[in-house]
């Protein structure tokens, strides 16, 4: 495994990190539809992204036409529509906004889970390979729902997989004291155990990695990731094998590095 330096930029604040995420992937997105007519996309869906997609969103004249984009992971376990679907929330916070030229969902997708994995799988090998992947990091060093323990050579684009423990405390808490009230799960045993989600290597052959990492719980997974070993025990450490990956940290997801550079 060959392991590679990761760019990180760290700003005093995440709206100052999600500004300077958009205008990189901003530029990303102009260069990739210039050279190759389309531009191949796949997003995380999180609060941990609000900032950085409002901003995109706001990026006048980008090249939303050409775009083909892709989603991370979803549930299973909740029905289509659900304000707390990662479908609903793309949708919400930037596909409405922006009219890609063409998203594919998940649940899209026809038949069982596994058949909507499969054939998910089979869009992203039609695809050849993503050009953009924008994503972020979970308090357990997530990367999509690649738990800890998650294969770093997984033979499938996606996966179903099981949500770890920490990852569902992590969804509570997102939405517990959302203004929507229809956000906010009952218990922990309302929130969703399984998901699709794309895998490591899926992720990884991606051209472009841009990872938006704000806020303070996730300070322990940011040192990690950066400065801990490459494990599948942290799955988001598989980013320091990647050749082209930058790091959006604010004041707060920085916190607990001992080696502050960034810009």
């Amino acid at each position: 495994m060959r392991f590679i330096s990761m760019q990180v930029k760290i700003f005093p604040n995440r709206t100052e990190m999600g500004d300077a995420a958009a205008a990189d992937v901003a530029a990303a997105m102009k260069a990739v539809a210039a050279e190759r007519g389309k531009v191949t996309m796949c997003f995380a869906a999180a609060p941990s992204q609000d900032d950085f997609l409002q901003a995109l969103s706001d990026t006048p004249d980008l090249p939303w036409d050409k775009v083909v984009a892709f989603h991370l992971d979803e549930y299973i376990n909740l029905p289509r529509g659900h304000k707390n679907s990662f479908e609903v929330y793309l949708n919400n916070h930037l596909f409405e906004a922006v009219k890609p030229g063409t998203i594919y969902f998940m649940a899209d997708m026809p038949g069982s889970a596994e058949e909507k994995c499969h054939r998910y799988s089979q869009l992203l090998e039609e695809a050849e390979r993503i050009d953009i992947a924008c994503i972020g990091i979970g308090e357990n060093g997530h990367i999509a729902f690649n738990e800890p323990g998650s294969d770093f050579f997984a033979p499938d684009l996606t996966e179903i997989i099981t949500i770890d423990e920490t990852s569902v405390r992590q969804q509570y808490r997102d939405y517990q004291d959302d203004p929507d009230p229809e956000k906010r799960y009952a218990s922990l045993d309302a929130v969703p155990r399984q998901a699709i989600t794309m895998t490591i290597p899926a992720i990884c052959g991606a051209r472009q990695i841009f990872c938006i990492v704000p806020a303070e719980p996730k300070a322990a997974a940011v040192r990690a990731t950066l400065e801990g070993p490459v494990t599948d025990q942290c799955p988001a450490t598989a980013l320091r094998t990647h050749p082209a990956t930058v790091m959006y940290l604010d004041a707060d997801s920085a916190q607990l590095l001992t080696d502050r550079i960034g810009g």
